[in-house]
This record gives structure tokens, sequence and C-alpha cells, in this order.
């Protein structure tokens, strides 16, 4: 395709798909033209490099995001809707935990969404400093659950689609953390009462029940 005809859009947006299908470390301008049926170097006349294309790309998923009305629905089922929209969002595009790592994120997407989120806690009736905490404390709350997430992702993008490997490093990893566990009292209960694999997957309702705890605690701030 000449660049002549590419846009940005679409530069973007497959850019997200090779993102999704291939990882950060999949990201480049050769494996991105082949995509675009383009030389990589047309892609250059879009956008300044690699690092300039990852922060389009996020800000791009990052626009994904439901903003939900405080006033409409309440603060509190606000606040809950968009931390559980966030955490989809990274389940999608488990790449953007390494982004988050690795790059000083930033655009009109990710703007968007901060400031209504900042609105949510405002509205709940913190203010200043502590309007961003909260926001910035369900933040990282999410972004730390999302981080199986993403480690499972690149665990199965180095193995291709051999899930004979995949299965077999992660039951050498779960042998490997059990002989360990063992050795302490509450973690050895647990695995005589349970399955290896059981063990090490987080109860059902995890993320549910962390969040729900989360805003009981900045709802006690409240009082």
């Amino acid at each position: 395709m000449p660049r002549d005809t590419l846009t940005r859009h679409q530069i973007v947006s497959t850019a997200v798909e090779l993102l999704d299908a291939d990882g950060l470390e999949g990201l480049n301008m050769r494996a991105l033209g082949k995509r675009l049926d383009s030389a990589a170097t047309a892609v250059y006349w879009h956008v300044k490099n690699k690092d300039n294309l990852v922060l389009l790309a996020t800000d791009q998923v990052w626009g994904e995001l439901k903003l939900p009305d405080p006033d409409t629905a309440g603060w509190r089922a606000a606040a809950s809707a968009m931390a559980t929209d966030l955490y989809e969002m990274f389940v999608r595009h488990p790449w953007l935990v390494q982004v988050l790592a690795a790059h000083l994120v930033y655009g009109e997407g990710k703007a968007r969404h901060d400031d209504h989120s900042l609105a949510v806690y405002e509205a709940a009736g913190f203010t200043g400093t502590q309007a961003d905490r909260a926001a910035a404390t369900v933040f990282t709350y999410v972004l730390g659950n999302a981080a199986g997430v993403a480690a499972t992702a690149s665990l199965t993008r180095r193995h291709g689609e051999d899930r004979t490997a995949v299965e077999e490093q992660l039951e050498e990893t779960l042998a490997k953390a059990r002989e360990i566990a063992l050795r302490y009292p509450r973690l050895r209960t647990r695995l005589e009462n349970q399955a290896a694999a059981e063990y090490a997957a987080a109860p059902d309702r995890t993320f549910e029940f962390g969040l729900r705890a989360l805003l009981d605690g900045l709802e006690q701030e409240l009082v």
C-alpha cells in the first residue's frame, strides 16, 4: 500500500491488532508494514518512531472505556463500573501492562478517562488531593490485578500454538511453587485441601471482593 493511501488511523488500528497478537515485543515497523501490505518506510510518513506508535495505539484503546455518569448512577456504582471496564480493557489488551511499566503514557483518550475518574470521586465528596489519591488507588489496584493476565498472555505468545509446551511450563512452575509452599504452615494447609491448580489460581470473584473492600475503605474516608 503506497504511503499516500495509508492513514494514521489505519496504521494505529493495525498496530493494536499486532500488539494484541504478538505483544509489545512483537511490534516493529517491518511486521506492521507487512500487515498493512506496505513498505515499512511508508509508515514513518505518519508516525515518528515505534515509541510514538505505542503511545498512539495505547491512546486509541483507552478510548474504548465507558464513562458512567455519577449523578445518574451514584458515585460508587460509577467508580465500580469504571474499574471493572478498565480491568476488562487490560484483559483484552494485556500489552498495556507492559506499556505502563516502560512508557510515560499520555493522550486524549487517557486524559478523557482520567478527568472523568476525578469527577466521579469529586461527586463522592473528595476534594483536591483526596480525589487524586482515591482515583490513583483504584487504578493501581486494577493494574495490579491485570498483571497476572499479562504474564499468562506473554507465556502463551512465547510458545505460540504449542499448547503442550505452555501446559508443561505451567505444571513445572506449579510443582516448584508447591515444593516451596509446603515449607510454610498456612500454605501447606491450603495445599492439603486443594488441588495445586486451584491453590495457584485466585479464588472466585477475588477482583470484585477487593474492589468492594477498597471502595468501602474510601467511603469511610468521607465519614
